[in-house]
């Protein structure tokens, strides 16, 4: 079962992330905070930001951007500003970046990002 999230949660992730989100992320999370998207060839699970709410909630939501973020940037080669977003599960991310309404795919192995054409909705 999807959960949507609080406005203040989003808020909140992006201060501690440093920036703001994407709008079309932002308004994904506020109707279902994580889950899947889709880009043309690989199913994403998105990353939810922290909600305290309740118990169950804090559960689902313990893998949150916040933490996957940090963990990102331990990687060779992940751009210093970029924000993990979402995964494949195989190590490539999607990620965005400060400032921008883009999402990019980042491809571990190489270092190489490709313009994303996620579904977020």
């Amino acid at each position: 079962m999807a959960f949507d999230v609080d406005e203040h949660f989003i808020a909140a992730a992006e201060e501690a992330l440093g920036c703001k989100l994407p709008k079309a992320l932002r308004d994904r999370l506020s109707v279902c905070n994580g889950g899947e998207a889709l880009t043309t060839d690989e199913d994403w699970q998105l990353f939810p930001v922290p909600d305290s709410a309740s118990k169950e909630r804090l559960t689902r939501t313990f893998n949150d951007m916040i933490k996957e973020a940090a963990s990102a940037r331990q990687w060779p080669h992940f751009p210093e500003d970029a924000i993990a977003v979402a995964s494949n599960g195989s190590g490539d991310l999607l990620i965005a970046f400060p400032a921008s309404d883009e999402i990019y795919e980042w491809h571990h192995e190489t270092g190489d990002l490709t313009l994303a054409n996620v579904n977020l909705s």
